[in-house]
């Protein structure tokens, strides 16, 4: 056999050449399809998330694998913190979500804001002290990052905040379509998602007092039976009534009334945990529930309460000041049997610190009975 050419060697060099850039680029192509895909199902995960701990669960849970993240952190600006306490009413748990911050202000954010123009992305190596904010908990050995600004008509309601160990995955002249599109979309459902959680909040509280309303309680009640019977801890509930409420209203206005039913319920509200639920079930009448807290335990907080009312007379607007007392009746939930259904359980509980509050009152009022 005649040894090929020097032409016939550069020409089968060449396509051994070309044959492997082309295995190379169907290798690219295969991936980015890949990846592409795998963002597609991110985007509709993320479009069908109905409530804000799934969204950003979601988020934190899915972006790092799909984009191959060593982090991903999420920034929300809330001036007034009402997204955190909203959420926080409606049971989110914070402690769930490490790499989920709230600022005050967009500007704390490090975007450009000032000039006018279009909002771009930060790109760059990782520098602690100058983003220190945005990844409180970073991995060993952080090196690039990208900071991507979560607009919503001209507003910048957050960033979300990528990194990477690989030092050459996010630099300044990297293109930013891509991770600007994912900004966007998460932009979107993120307004979406609190838009309709502060919703839900407004359908669960009073307007008059920001307390529960009985539908919340009613519906909390259901749950925490359930959870007390799952975890075997005690639940307590408190029926409150402001004593002689029609003379006050009588005396000083339904202004005036309305005024002392909203220091009465903050009264309430500051002598509870977190955990616990305070609702109002209509009129002068405030319903609470003591989550993990047995007879002992909730009636010292009903006598709390009571004193706390009681020790100060309410200030109106109008300069007038009303002595005010409340009654209370506690009762503790004793039916743990599984085969009674949670409702009819639920409803007894009620009536049986309803019927407390009844011997109060009877009583001679400003006064806490315990049903055991």
């Amino acid at each position: 056999m005649h040894e090929p050419d020097a032409s016939t060697r550069e020409l089968m060099a060449e396509n051994e050449s070309l044959r492997a850039r082309m295995a190379y680029l169907l290798e690219q192509a295969e991936r980015n399809h890949e990846i592409m895909c795998r963002h597609q199902a991110f985007d509709l995960q993320i479009v069908g998330a109905g409530s804000f701990p799934e969204l950003v669960g979601t988020i934190f849970r899915t972006l790092p694998v799909i984009s191959e993240l060593d982090i991903v952190t999420l920034s929300l600006v809330d001036e007034d913190a009402d997204i955190y306490t909203v959420m926080h009413k409606l049971g989110v748990d914070f402690e769930q979500f490490p790499h989920l911050m709230f600022c005050e202000q967009a500007v704390e954010l490090g975007f450009d804001l000032a000039s006018g123009r279009r909002v771009r992305p930060l790109l760059g190596a990782y520098a602690p002290a100058q983003h220190c904010a945005m990844f409180p908990h970073p991995p060993a050995g952080l090196q690039s990052v990208a900071l991507v600004p979560l607009m919503r008509n001209t507003r910048l309601i957050g960033s979300l905040n990528l990194g990477s160990v690989d030092p050459n995955r996010f630099t300044p002249n990297l293109g930013t379509d891509f991770v600007e599109h994912m900004g966007s979309i998460i932009a979107i459902c993120l307004e979406n998602v609190i838009s309709n959680e502060m919703l839900k909040y407004i359908g669960l509280t009073d307007s008059l007092t920001g307390v529960y309303n009985r539908r919340y309680m009613d519906r909390r009640l259901l749950e925490e039976i359930a959870r007390a019977r799952r975890q075997g801890y005690r639940l307590s509930c408190m029926y409150i009534d402001i004593d002689h409420f029609k003379r006050v209203n009588d005396t000083v206005g339904h202004q005036g009334g309305d005024e002392v039913l909203r220091e009465v319920s903050a009264r309430i509200k500051a002598e509870l945990r977190m955990s616990d639920a305070l609702g109002r079930f209509g009129g002068e009448e405030f319903v609470v529930l003591l989550i993990d807290a047995d007879l002992e335990a909730a009636t010292m907080v009903a006598q709390r309460i009571r004193a706390s009312v009681a020790a100060q007379p309410v200030d109106l607007s109008t300069g007038e000041r009303v002595g005010v007392t409340v009654s209370i009746g506690v009762a503790g939930l004793s039916d743990f049997d599984r085969e009674h259904a949670i409702e009819g359980v639920a409803q007894e509980l009620v009536a049986t610190a309803d019927s407390a509050l009844y011997q109060a009152k009877a009583g001679g009022r400003n006064k806490v009975v315990t049903i055991a």
